[in-house]
């Protein structure tokens, strides 16, 4: 990523950052004072969110670092480790919550849901809405995982939002406060199923996954009357920093001029079909007709 795409994914971080920690104030002192545990979760949630903001402010900043000799592949996989740390943050507030929702079952206490705090929870899930679509719009624009990663953290408050809203209207219509509790320990399974999305995301990454369906990529270099085979294709990094190597076999009578021509053409047609700034190491093999291997 160049760097003033970095400094836009932090101009974008900062933005939701306040956004983030004014809803989260919001909803925590709406909790506090009507005494509702799901609404405080709900704040909390929401509190991560900004925690997760300063993690990606971080990591981006190291992530925009330029190649150097004992990083000859650059720092983006500091973008990576920021998101594994927000994993853990998101860990942490849900063991929180489920702690939380656990000991108001055993020792209830009833919620006081006033005309306010139904507003300000709408008027949240509507901001958590906008956020959460303007900040994957602007990741995918710009290729950064960071925002592509708290974008998904930020779409689970929208659901949570709903669920919270959903009790706060059920008890004024008389339903159990049983309601808030059990929507605590709801709270807490989204907060832990996107700790463990975002987790298994960037581990994908770290742990050198497949990014592109090997056939795929076959086809496109296949598609050279060049090319007699391929093999050994791999894949890694994300669709916004792909790397991928693989083994192509030519004609042994064709020179150096016409082989460097044809690896620049695979790799700017595997470029305009999955992303322009890949980085493509093709390795070059003589074919033999009766052994291809």
């Amino acid at each position: 990523m160049e760097k003033n795409k970095f400094k836009r994914v932090q101009r974008c971080l900062l933005l939701i950052l306040l956004i983030n920690w004014l809803v989260a104030l919001l909803k925590i002192l709406i909790g506090a004072f009507s005494k509702s545990t799901s609404v405080t979760a709900d704040g909390l949630h929401s509190l991560s969110d900004g925690m997760s903001n300063i993690v990606g402010l971080i990591g981006t900043g190291m992530a925009a670092k330029p190649e150097d000799r004992e990083h000859p592949y650059g720092h983006n996989k500091y973008e990576t480790l920021s998101g594994l740390f927000i994993a853990v943050m998101l860990f942490w507030v849900g063991l929180r919550v489920l702690i939380n929702a656990i000991q108001v079952v055993r020792n209830p206490v009833k919620p006081e849901i006033s005309l306010l705090s139904l507003l300000v929870l709408f008027l949240t899930l509507v901001i958590n809405f906008f956020v959460s679509m303007g900040e994957y719009r602007e990741g995918r624009k710009l290729g950064s995982l960071i925002l592509i990663s708290d974008s998904i953290h930020t779409r689970s408050d929208i659901y949570i939002s709903l669920g919270v809203l959903f009790t706060a209207i059920g008890i004024k219509l008389g339903l159990p406060n049983i309601i808030d509790p059990i929507l605590s320990l709801i709270v807490s399974g989204f907060i832990l199923y996107s700790a463990y999305e975002v987790g298994k995301h960037n581990c994908n990454i770290l742990l050198d996954r497949v990014v592109v369906d090997t056939e795929e990529i076959r086809n496109i270099v296949m598609s050279f009357e060049e090319v007699k085979d391929t093999h050994k294709i791999r894949s890694r990094g994300s669709i916004e920093n792909l790397y991928i190597d693989m083994h192509i076999l030519v004609e042994p009578c064709l020179n150096i001029q016409e082989t460097h021509k044809l690896v620049h053409e695979i790799e700017n047609a595997i470029r305009s079909h999955m992303n322009q700034s890949a980085q493509v190491n093709v390795h070059l093999e003589p074919y033999i007709a009766e052994n291809t291997n």
